[in-house]
């Protein structure tokens, strides 16, 4: 089983990319952040012709999430992050797909800082870590991935002496980052690859692109009970390079299925018990 995520940053002017990724390297999964545009304005029907269904939450103009799955439906589990009712921003997704929990999360970018912008940020990542910390301790398979807006360490970019006033590089950013790690998620692309310069983001400016002159920000982790089915972990970069692309890149875990446990899965019959679980606190686990 292969589960991306990949922030198209405008689902409507970059379909033809996302098509062409979809067909080229056929993920089961496929989480999208900054989808820009309202619900109404999914292509529903050219995904579908393409082989996947689809969950979404539009947005005019700004964020949106969706959540694609090849030759079956996603079941829902929740549409919104908890904690604040009041936050009407569409940046988060949780579904059950052949049996592992699946959440798409696009967390806030939070510049200019310091400022309300920033101060959503933090106020929104401690809400996911406090909704993670459930999800870990669920007894499902969970896989929570996305544009999480922060850059782990300073060897996840290619230099930062020009970020470091970048919400995405803040220190109360990174220790979010941490805490929620240490719960016991693990970072699977920094699992996997401990000592490479493995990039997902490449801005517009300065010909980034083409000096390899990146960031990590999207980031795919596995709770315990999932952990054991990661085979592989990448990034497809090639589609960073295609004409009109997105500056992120897809990003990527496989999963061996197989080496999960009897009876670890979510199916759509055990959905509420997943939902309820979803919204207890976690104990503190030491980071694997």
């Amino acid at each position: 089983m292969k589960i991306a995520t990949y922030n198209v940053n405008g689902i409507k002017s970059r379909l033809p990319r996302l098509l062409e990724w979809l067909e080229r390297e056929q993920p089961d999964v496929a989480c999208l952040q900054e989808l820009k545009a309202l619900d109404a304005s999914f292509p529903q029907a050219e995904l579908k012709q393409a082989g996947y269904h689809a969950l979404w939450k539009g947005q005019r103009s700004w964020n949106g999430v969706a959540i694609l799955a090849k030759g079956v439906q996603p079941v829902e589990i929740r549409r919104e992050l908890p904690g604040d009712p009041s936050d009407d921003h569409s940046r988060y997704l949780e579904a059950a797909i052949d049996g592992v929990v699946v959440a798409c999360l696009y967390l806030p970018n939070g510049n200019p800082q310091p400022g309300p912008k920033f101060d959503y940020k933090l106020a929104w990542f401690d809400r996911l870590i406090e909704h993670a910390g459930g999800l870990y301790s669920s007894g499902h398979p969970v896989l929570m991935c996305g544009d999480y807006n922060v850059v782990p360490t300073d060897f996840d970019i290619y230099d930062p002496k020009s970020w470091r006033k970048d919400a995405l590089l803040q220190p109360q950013t990174r220790e979010r980052y941490q805490r929620l790690l240490g719960q016991g998620w693990i970072d699977a692309i920094r699992h996997l690859h401990p000592e490479a310069a493995v990039y997902t983001f490449w801005d517009y400016f300065r010909q980034h692109w083409q000096r390899n002159a990146g960031l990590r920000i999207d980031h795919l982790l596995l709770n315990a009970e999932l952990a054991p089915a990661l085979k592989a972990a990448g990034v497809d970069a090639w589609v960073r390079g295609q004409e009109g692309a997105s500056d992120h890149a897809p990003t990527w875990v496989e999963l061996d299925l197989k080496k999960l446990k009897s009876g670890k899965t979510a199916s759509a019959t055990r959905e509420p018990a997943a939902k309820k679980a979803a919204g207890k606190k976690a104990a503190a686990k030491k980071s694997v």
